[in-house]
């Protein structure tokens, strides 16, 4: 009976508690939970080295992380310096020459990488103690020759010239100029001229003046133990000369009086580079960094943030619209808002971007924007902590930035505060839309007379011009009138003159090509035959499997995409009829209807713009005759895209000039395929087309 009672008690007891719960509310969260941070072993050397050492056994590999952090570094003239010194780093040492070393660490299944002022290694633990003595060898006692030196000057200066077409690269160099000035290491430029100034005593020098020790640190992570490598470090490291850097300050930039486009014309762009753009002062150690990134990634973090919602799933304007906020401890940073858009909607685009950014300015941030993006924050903090490099890491910050030693113990509690007011306060502060320099790289024919039109809070936003080297330049002309009685036909048939002539293109019957490109590092195929019969084929292939392959044989055709077939339609097959003959060029002569609608610039080349059909567009060369640029409006999934073909290197075959180099755009950026192999009257076979 007892125990009858006791149970009955229970029961109450728990219905009574129970019923005292309100389940309409949320409950209140509990503390942010204390992180208990293990705190790198560290020591120091008399040469001024830092080292930190952080044991993980759980995986008999270990790294080593060296990081020289000096204030930045103005190479004026001879810019392109460091680039050199840092590709020369790692090539051997005067002790054990190149081939030899880089044999050694290929055996070892290692890694080792230099850069002008760092090194990284990585390796199995039991091979710890020689790439450690590896790295310092390379590091302190490195083997700059003249030959390896002309090698990598030819390298970069190769870069440069592919650069010097890139509408991306020549965006960021003026951005960067634009906001610093070029007499500031973070607004100067590398350029083949101030590559040709460097020497190999430059590159020497600059190795004697900066790669030293007073600046630098060494984290070792992995398989190791802490007695181990102090007395390697001491061993391999204390040879290295104490010496302190050269220190310079520079003027401090400034934003722009008014908000105002910066315009860079690349004839050649297929899409527009925009940048919105303002100079902050933000530090890691200050009080409203955390608030700082919340803003950001609120407003261009991501997928779920605000500019690719609207830019993207709203307008479709873009595959993508993003925003980022630096940090520096010596000089000022930017905070920076973007997107590649297509020409025709450049001028909305940027007067999005614009309200976006004004509207994070003016108007508080949602609750639960603040609540996921702490989460998303939050979750990113809690997996890295998983990772031993981590700790290293955030220690490493701790020391190089000056933070309080409970900077990360205490990041999620500080970060659980942030406030709705906290996000509007570091927006207000740190982005602007009232003195913000909106820099626009892209095809000045195609975009600037919408550009020029751009208003934003009642008033048309000037438009100032600027070259690929950030040189204030007039705006470009793009009337210039055609030669008197020149027409479109004459165009074309001056091409067909310059590549062989019309009666020898007459009796090509047929031809294939084969070509290749590369793609995020993978290598695609393409096979095209062409006949005079209304016969077309193109497959694009990677390893050995069709992306895409098109077929025409006369009045029949069909397409292959991701392993799904489907015919045309008669819609498809008279456009695919247009360009299936081997060159054409006599077809558009003998259909009509072209328009001469003046001249352009493709690259840096004047050409003639003839205008094939309402959805083509064709460029030539005004001196050699020769097709520069195809463009074509296609509809992709309800959107008008614009696709562009780059033809250059002609080289003749079978009396005819055929370009041996497209470049095709696809979306935000372009597949370069250099042609191996074109047959004329050759190669071809019924069986291709069916």
């Amino acid at each position: 009976m007892k125990k009858l009672y006791t149970l009955l008690f229970s029961i109450l007891v728990a219905t009574a508690t129970q019923a005292q719960v309100d389940r309409s509310t949320m409950p209140k969260p509990g503390p942010a939970p204390e992180i208990n941070l293990e705190e790198p072993q560290s020591f120091s050397l008399n040469n001024g080295l830092k080292v930190m050492v952080v044991e993980n056994h759980k995986l008999p590999t270990v790294s080593i992380q060296l990081t020289i952090d000096n204030p930045p570094i103005l190479e004026g003239d001879k810019a392109g310096v460091s680039s050199l010194t840092g590709s020369l780093m790692g090539q051997g040492s005067k002790n054990i020459p190149k081939d030899e070393f880089n044999e050694e660490v290929d055996f070892l299944g290692a890694r080792l990488s230099f850069g002008a002022q760092s090194a990284f290694a990585s390796s199995l633990s039991k091979y710890f103690p020689r790439m450690m003595e590896l790295m310092a060898d390379a590091a302190i006692n490195p083997n700059f020759t003249q030959e390896e030196f002309d090698k990598e000057k030819d390298i970069l200066i190769t870069a440069l010239k592919a650069e010097e077409k890139d509408v991306s690269a020549i965006s960021g160099r003026v951005q960067r100029a634009l906001a610093y000035g070029k007499d500031h290491p973070y607004g100067e430029f590398t350029t083949i001229e101030t590559v040709n100034n460097v020497k190999l005593e430059d590159v020497k020098t600059f190795y004697r003046d900066y790669f030293v020790p007073a600046n630098a640190y060494l984290v070792v992570v992995g398989d190791i133990n802490f007695d181990e490598v102090k007395e390697l470090t001491e061993k391999y490291f204390t040879s290295w000369t104490k010496a302190v850097p050269p220190s310079f300050t520079y003027s401090k930039p400034k934003d722009v009086y008014n908000t105002q486009i910066s315009f860079v014309d690349m004839p050649n762009a297929v899409q527009s580079e925009i940048t919105v753009q303002n100079i902050l002062n933000l530090k890691m150690k200050d009080p409203d960094y955390l608030p700082a990134l919340l803003a950001n990634q609120i407003l261009g973090g991501g997928g779920e943030a605000r500019l690719f919602l609207n830019l993207r799933e709203d307008k479709g304007y873009t595959y993508g619209s993003y925003s980022a906020i630096g940090d520096d401890k010596y000089e000022p940073s930017r905070f920076r808002a973007t997107a590649s858009v297509r020409n025709a909607v450049t001028d909305s685009s940027v007067v999005e971007i614009l309200k976006e950014i004004d509207r994070i300015i003016t108007e508080p941030v949602s609750e639960k924007e603040l609540k996921n993006t702490k989460a998303k924050y939050a979750g990113r903090f809690v997996m890295a902590l998983e990772q031993p490099q981590t700790i290293a890491n955030y220690a490493l910050n701790i020391e190089k930035e000056g933070l309080p030693k409970d900077f990360y113990k205490t990041y999620l509690e500080r970060l659980e505060k942030i406030t709705v007011e906290d996000v509007q306060k570091a927006a207000q502060k740190y982005f602007s839309s009232s003195n913000a320099r909106v820099v626009v790289t892209g095809k000045g024919s195609e975009v600037l007379e919408n550009l020029e039109k751009v208003e934003f809070k009642g008033k048309t936003l000037p438009v100032l011009f600027y070259s690929k080297t950030a040189e204030r330049t007039e705006k470009p002309d793009y009337n210039a009138a055609s030669p008197e009685g020149l027409t479109a036909e004459t165009v074309i048939e001056n091409y067909l003159k310059a590549i062989g002539g019309k009666e020898t293109l007459e009796s090509v019957y047929s031809y294939s090509m084969t070509a290749e490109a590369e793609m995020q590092g993978m290598k695609l195929n393409l096979e095209l035959k062409k006949t005079s019969k209304d016969q077309f084929m193109q497959d694009i292939q990677m390893m050995g499997n069709s992306l895409s392959k098109q077929v025409l044989d006369g009045d029949t055709g069909y397409m292959v995409a991701q392993g799904q077939r489907k015919d045309f339609s008669e819609e498809e097959i008279t456009k695919i009829k247009e360009e299936s003959a081997p060159f054409p060029e006599l077809n558009y002569l003998a259909a009509g209807g072209l328009t001469l609608e003046g001249t352009d610039m493709v690259g840096d080349t004047k050409a003639y713009k003839v205008k094939i059909t309402d959805n083509k567009t064709v460029f030539y060369d005004t001196e050699t005759g020769l097709k520069l640029q195809e463009v074509n409006v296609i509809d992709m999934q309800g959107q008008t895209m614009q696709q562009t073909m780059m033809l250059e290197d002609y080289r003749e075959v079978s009396g005819i000039l055929f370009p041996y180099k497209l470049i095709q755009s696809m979306g935000p950026q372009n597949i370069e395929f250099i042609v191996s192999e074109i047959k004329v009257n050759e190669g071809v076979t019924p069986a291709d087309f069916e």
